[in-house]
């Protein structure tokens, strides 16, 4: 058992440290943060995770088993975030799916309880972090997400080989946060420092020991979690090699929580060769360790972990961050609220809604969006094949700027685009700079939040551009 593909989601739009410093007047520390759009959210950095794991995936979507959404920041408290995940990525109904949400270690168990699962499954870890203004959680934290197809090879190889696991558990109060409180709060940070590292030890130890190994043959080191310094110290502490540890990624775009070990395990997958052993330990209300041996299994990414970072071009400012995480309330236009979604509408749309499922003509193969019951080409009634173009190139046929719309990222850009093989759409884009818009310019499908109203979150699919850094 083991990993069959893997994915990694990192927002575009990024927050200078010395942003926040010079807002706020506290703070210290260079570098950035990752910040997820203000139309992203846990659900939709999964499912752009979740999409880029199964792009490498020897078992396609309709045939995983199961789906497990891991956060400590789901949109939904009393319903299946997951749910949503699943009719985004056109997974087969008899699928079991679940969320394990609440605290930063569910995504390293969401991964390892996997692992045992009788059939393959999905494991999307996803994370919005943050804190009280100024303070050291909003700018070491991060957003992110990451993905991985696990199971049993099946014939096939794996991507690495779940060859140990170690963990150290013990009850204390480091980091906690009651039901409906907005921010974590945390006791002195050297208590926690000295505890996680006595823990994390424990946990590599019994990892190497169920393994069958020692401590010089581990090749790779990743560690992550609540306390920096416990978790940049670890290394040490176990005795593996300097030069062997993992760069913890969070100067470049913070801790992702629940989703950052899987950010890490995929960035040393991106660059590591066969046969190689990859520890990853999370230390987070106690400690958990897993080792990997890679296989010679190589099926290369799109866009790895490193080129996600550079891509991150877009700057924003504190104020909209702020504004994107509901802290500032600017004026509203003068113009009705949007509608709330009503569920017998989405469920009888699901798969257009969700999956951006169109109908195809068979008779002459014209391509509706949405979906029709009579070809508009050619007439036919009642003969269409569902086609699924989330993951289908498009190109600009033409765009308007809008300034007088309202939105949290000023100004609305729509736009009508063509699909690669067929199909014409009108629909917003989002994570660019209007500066460098273009007809003719080739632009790809993202799950995004429309508008929350009473308490719905309405999803549906955007256009993001496509270029070097992005490509399809």
């Amino acid at each position: 058992m083991g990993i069959l593909a893997y994915g990694s989601y990192v927002p575009y739009w990024r927050l200078s440290r010395s942003t926040i410093r010079a807002a706020t007047g506290v703070g210290r520390g260079s570098g950035t943060r990752a910040v997820a759009g203000y139309d992203e959210d846990s659900t939709t950095l999964a499912v752009e995770a979740a999409r880029d794991a199964l792009r490498t995936s020897p078992i396609p979507a309709q045939e995983c088993g199961g789906l497990v959404l891991a956060t400590s920041s789901p949109v939904y408290a009393d319903k299946t975030n997951a749910t949503a995940l699943h009719a985004a990525l056109g997974l087969p109904q008899d699928a079991h799916v679940a969320d394990a949400a609440g605290a930063v270690r569910s995504g390293i168990a969401a991964l390892l309880s996997a692992m045992y699962r009788p059939s393959a499954t999905l494991v999307a870890l996803s994370d919005l972090r943050s804190g009280p203004s100024g303070s050291s959680d909003e700018a070491r934290g991060g957003d992110g997400a990451a993905a991985f197809v696990v199971g049993d090879a099946g014939g096939g190889e794996l991507v690495a080989e779940l060859i140990g696991v170690g963990s150290a558990s013990r009850e204390f109060l480091d980091r906690w946060k009651a039901p409906g409180e907005p921010w974590s709060a945390t006791w002195e940070e050297r208590f926690g420092e000295d505890l996680y590292r006595e823990l994390g030890v424990a946990s590599v130890d019994h990892a190497l020991k169920q393994a069958g190994i020692s401590v010089t043959d581990v090749d790779h080191l990743a560690v992550t979690g609540l306390s920096d310094r416990a978790a940049g110290r670890l290394g040490r502490d176990v005795g593996v090699d300097r030069a062997k540890v993992a760069d913890d990624l969070v100067d470049r775009i913070g801790n992702c929580g629940a989703a950052h070990p899987g950010l890490l395990l995929a960035a040393v997958l991106d660059a590591v060769g066969p046969d190689q052993v990859v520890a990853v330990t999370v230390l987070a209300d106690g400690a958990d360790t897993l080792l990997f041996r890679t296989s010679p299994v190589h099926r290369p990414r799109v866009r790895g972990v490193e080129e996600q970072i550079r891509g991150g071009t877009g700057e924003v400012s504190y104020v909209d961050f702020l504004t994107w995480r509901g802290l500032v309330e600017r004026q509203q236009p003068r113009r009705p609220d949007p509608d709330r979604a009503v569920a017998p509408a989405t469920n009888r749309q699901l798969d257009w809604k969700f999956g951006f499922t169109c109908s195809a003509c068979l008779s002459c193969g014209t391509r509706h969006l949405p979906p029709q019951q009579v070809c508009l080409r050619c007439g036919t009634v009642d003969s269409m094949a569902p086609t699924r173009l989330a993951d289908t190139p498009a190109t600009i046929a033409t765009y308007t700027v809008d300034h007088l719309a309202f939105s949290l990222a000023p100004p609305v850009v729509g736009a009508v685009v063509d699909f690669d093989g067929g199909g014409r759409f009108m629909c917003e884009l989002t994570d660019l700079a209007v500066d460098g818009l273009a007809v003719g310019q080739r632009v790809g499908m993202s799950f995004r939040r429309v508008s929350t109203t009473g308490g719905i979150h309405n999803y549906f699919w955007k256009a993001t551009p496509l270029n070097e850094e992005r490509p399809a």
